[in-house]
């Protein structure tokens, strides 16, 4: 019994072994430059046309609210020698509350246009994940690797480059 079962140890062995090594010659991976890619993409320049006119108005409003507060002050600064210390309070309180409506409009200003820039991006993102997916099961990878940001620290020759693949399936050059 144990005669057969040895021979049999060994070809099983042999074969996990044989099916190991050619599991592992058949891995592909993938990089690409997610980074490169968006600024190449025609639909980005357009996102970003719409989120600069959105910025714009917002500056023109806190100019607005600038040169209220700065006419304030200088009235102020003008008249506080003749004021009585109960107006003078009271126009001290109105400048430091309009310097905190500029700082929540300042505040609230960035969070409307990182959102804006989210919301007019995410088609554009979700077109490139599409695209690179596409690219990653035709060419039959297991992995693809984003090399824009600081967390691959190597990519050898044996990762293929996707980059020109994801572009043509976009209709980029």
């Amino acid at each position: 019994m144990k005669k057969i079962l040895k021979p049999l140890f060994l070809v099983a062995l042999l074969l996990m072994i044989g099916a190991g090594s050619y599991a592992q010659q058949n891995l592909k991976f993938g990089h690409i430059d997610s980074n490169e890619l968006l600024r190449n993409m025609p639909e980005r320049e357009a996102a970003q046309r719409e989120l600069q006119k959105e910025e714009e108005k917002l500056i023109e409003q806190l100019e607005f609210m600038q040169v209220e507060f700065n006419q304030k002050l200088q009235q102020f600064t003008e008249q506080q020698d003749t004021l009585t210390s109960l107006v003078r309070q009271m126009r001290e309180r109105e400048l430091n509350e309009i310097q905190e409506r500029i700082r929540q409009f300042q505040a609230t200003a960035q969070e409307d246009l990182q959102r804006k820039q989210m919301e007019l991006l995410q088609p554009i993102f979700e077109k490139i994940e599409k695209a690179i997916s596409k690219v990653a099961e035709e060419e039959d990878l297991i992995y693809v690797f984003d090399i824009s940001g600081n967390s691959i620290l190597y990519h050898g020759n044996q990762s293929m480059d996707i980059q020109p693949l994801v572009k043509r399936e976009l209709g980029i050059e």
